[in-house]
């Protein structure tokens, strides 16, 4: 199994999202049956690391995503990834406009997917702290229903 996460940037929730399902991966004993990545459907962020609130953030919980680097969503992901989950409505637009007619991924709002008191990751880039720690909560909820549901695919 393929996982994509995909954000605006790739430099705050995206990333989070890979690098809390990984760590969820590795708890359950599945770091091997599923491969993880995130990307952005904009170009502005290519080759750098997550924004450094996103990454203080997440090493408060254990996550971290030091190693991360940003990348732009490319055409060839619809057909190398199972699932592609967008963060928000606009990110799910921008894919739905970008994914080939021949894609085999599976498309959908990660949280409409698997949380389901709202939605959309909101971007908490022009936010404070508090922000940071909402995308937390909310998408470590997410990736728990999703080992769930990888376990019972795999």
């Amino acid at each position: 199994m393929r996982v994509l996460f995909v954000c605006l940037g790739n430099i705050c929730r995206s990333p989070t999202a890979e690098g809390v399902l990984r760590h969820k991966l590795r708890e359950a004993g599945l770091e091997g049956c599923v491969e993880v990545d995130s990307a952005g459907t904009g170009d502005w962020h290519v080759g750098k690391a997550a924004d450094i609130r996103t990454r203080q953030a997440a090493l408060q919980r254990g996550y971290d995503l030091s190693a991360l680097r940003g990348r732009q969503v490319k055409v060839d992901d619809f057909r190398a990834f199972d699932l592609v989950l967008a963060m928000d409505n606009s990110n799910l637009h921008d894919l739905q406009q970008l994914r080939p007619g021949n894609a085999s991924a599976e498309l959908d709002l990660f949280l409409r997917r698997y949380q389901s008191a709202l939605d959309e990751v909101p971007d908490p880039y022009y936010g404070g702290k508090a922000g940071f720690a909402q995308v937390l909560d909310l998408i470590e909820q997410a990736c728990d229903a999703l080992v769930l549901e990888l376990k019972g695919r795999l």
